[in-house]
């Protein structure tokens, strides 16, 4: 059952790939009713690996389970007019429509905001785009495709990250998708409280380019004051010291310990407690002037200890943390503790696949997994049903 705050939603999903995908299944998550409306031959990431054993019996692989767990499939060709009308009375009974498309796709099809919104004025139309929607300003680059890598370069990541004095590394995560389908969810949420109490939906968008800007603030700050141009950091902070990962016998670990009371805690624990005192480190702007000279020191500790050995000496008083591989977040206990690796069925002849669960907590209402991700168009006939429409283009 469905047990989230949103469960009184309804989406349709006409996205692919990641951003819109992601951003959709945060709602279904939370409990909204997202309908997956695909093209007849699917979702671009149905056919992206890995995949399971029997693929027979299930037409998608990790790529795609992972962002479109809770969700129903209809398949919908809005290329031919009777799909069309079929989505637009689809729109009639929705909260809000998302999509990701390039601009003007959906208006090509006669199925953009103002064509939607004439069937039903309460509707809350979300678009990710790499540039944004000429509707909320118009951008240079508002006709070219993006990828997250592109967001990642051109809103900051890629130019603050990596090895100090490197030209940058993209981040490990795909966070130009990540981040603007987090805060297209948020959005979405936004104007449908708003539409409830107005009776007048809206259109939002959320550019990718856009939603980096936003994440590398620091960025944006620091050259707003004194023209700084932040480069890569390596593994540092330029505003806080110690705030680093520290290299370990076996691997490495994360030590934060900025603040006068954590530094003493710290030099205590590496049995150093004089360096709490020395003139050269005790406050933070000190520190990050000498923050070469604070790492080797840090350093020459930590080498002699496993990762553990250090988590297990400063746990519970210095902000600590191993470096995990995917194998050692599935070994730690708080992953399960905290219902964030959940087993998931799969369809045909397959064992259960192991997705990351709901990071938002709620006690009355959880977020939780309730359906595992949908054959393509597994819903189709159901979802018609539901709105009176026996077969497609025909009440």
């Amino acid at each position: 059952m469905t047990t989230g705050p949103l469960a009184d939603l309804r989406i349709l999903d006409l996205t692919q790939a990641l951003a819109g995908p992601f951003c959709t299944m945060l709602l279904a998550d939370l409990g909204a009713d997202v309908i997956k409306v695909e093209p007849p031959k699917g979702d671009m990431t149905r056919g992206m690996p890995p995949f399971p054993e029997d693929r027979t019996g299930c037409d998608y692989g990790g790529y795609f389970a992972s962002i479109n767990r809770n969700k129903r499939s209809i398949v919908l060709d809005l290329k031919t007019e009777p799909d069309r009308d079929v989505f637009l009375r689809l729109a009639e009974r929705a909260d809000a429509v998302a999509e990701n498309a390039r601009v003007g796709v959906m208006d090509r099809l006669g199925i953009g905001y103002e064509r939607l919104r004439e069937r039903n004025p309460r509707l809350v139309y979300a678009a990710i785009r790499g540039f944004g929607d000429p509707r909320t300003g118009v951008s240079p680059y508002a006709e070219w495709p993006a990828f997250d890598v592109v967001a990642q370069c051109m809103g900051g990541v890629v130019g603050t990250t990596g090895s100090e004095g490197s030209t940058g590394v993209p981040s490990g995560p795909s966070v130009g998708d990540l981040f603007p389908g987090t805060l297209a969810a948020l959005g979405i949420v936004s104007a449908v409280h708003a539409a409830r109490g107005s009776g007048r939906g809206q259109f939002l968008d959320v550019a990718m380019y856009d939603a980096l800007v936003a994440l590398c603030e620091a960025a944006v700050y620091n050259y707003s004051y004194n023209g700084r141009v932040l480069g890569p950091r390596g593994t540092g902070h330029p505003a806080l010291c110690p705030f680093d990962v520290f290299p370990t016998r076996d691997g490495a670990a994360a030590i934060a310990a900025p603040t006068e009371n954590h530094w003493k805690l710290l030099c205590a624990a590496m049995g150093e407690p004089w360096l709490a005192t020395d003139p050269r480190y005790d406050n933070n702007l000190k520190r990050v002037a000498a923050a070469a000279g604070v790492r080797q020191i840090i350093s020459a500790w930590t080498r002699r200890h496993t990762k553990r050995e250090v988590v297990a000496t400063l746990a519970g008083k210095v902000p600590v943390g191993p470096v995990n591989t995917a194998a050692d977040i599935f070994a730690d206990p708080h992953a399960r503790a905290r219902g964030m690796l959940v087993e998931v069925e799969q369809p045909g002849r397959n064992a259960p696949v192991v997705l990351p669960g709901p990071p938002i907590k709620l006690t009355a209402t959880p977020a939780a997994i309730y359906r595992r991700p949908p054959r393509l168009g597994e819903h189709t006939d159901e979802v018609l049903a539901e709105a009176g429409i026996a077969r497609r283009g025909q009440a």
